[in-house]
């Protein structure tokens, strides 16, 4: 527990208003390309600061993170995620499809897997439970994805490497460093955002049913 002179009080002036939330919330966006421009260890520390405040399983916690900024290396790790791609297609066939697609972007010259991202951000955890890992995991880097933007930074699910890293393909595993004990619990790539988006654009309609009618 935390010691309560560690504490910070949250007043009513604090608060953010339901409709400021909803603004917040609804203004954030995926970013496929980002400024050919380093992200400071520094900012990207701060981001990670608040992820680690984010619910996890159980109160377990435990989330880690290995940050990749070295451009040779996140280019190795693409090229990675593609190779296991081709290996997965021939057991699984919409793999099958995304590995095609993937692997006629890069024919073009573009790095489709982590769109050239300045950084990829890469939560590991316990390899004890794999599903709590896995939700605590997602869990973090939704609080990151969340907090971002409001450093001047953009965000996306890494869902190729994610997937590559879940079948614990070990090349990738190596070049990252994952302990033996440790899993990859998921991923996002981050950077300045090459575009900024003037508009919010709407979902598909809620669909919720309720037990009771009032």
């Amino acid at each position: 527990m935390t010691p309560r002179k560690e504490q910070i009080d949250i007043t009513k002036e604090q608060k953010l208003t339901p409709e400021q939330a909803e603004l917040f919330l609804r203004s954030r966006r995926s970013i496929r390309n980002y400024q050919n421009k380093p992200v400071p260890a520094e900012l990207i520390r701060k981001v990670l600061n608040v992820a680690r405040m984010a619910p996890t399983a159980t109160n377990t916690q435990g989330i880690s993170y290995i940050v990749i900024r070295d451009k040779q290396k996140l280019r190795r790790i693409a090229d990675l995620v593609l190779e296991w791609m081709h290996l997965a297609a021939k057991t699984v066939p919409i793999m099958r499809l995304y590995a095609r697609a993937a692997q006629a972007e890069v024919d073009k010259g573009k790095e489709y897997i982590l769109r050239d991202a300045p950084a990829l951000v890469v939560a590991i955890g316990s390899k004890k439970d794999i599903h709590r890992t896995h939700d605590s995991g997602h869990s973090c880097l939704s609080y990151a994805e969340l907090y971002a933007p409001t450093v001047g930074l953009g965000t996306c699910w890494a869902g190729f490497f994610e997937h590559a890293g879940e079948a614990e393909y070990k090349p990738l595993l190596d070049i990252l460093g994952v302990p033996d004990d440790k899993i990859i619990a998921g991923g996002i790539l981050m950077g300045y955002p090459k575009v900024r988006y003037r508009n919010i654009v709407e979902r598909q309609p809620l669909d919720v049913t309720f037990d009771t009618e009032e």
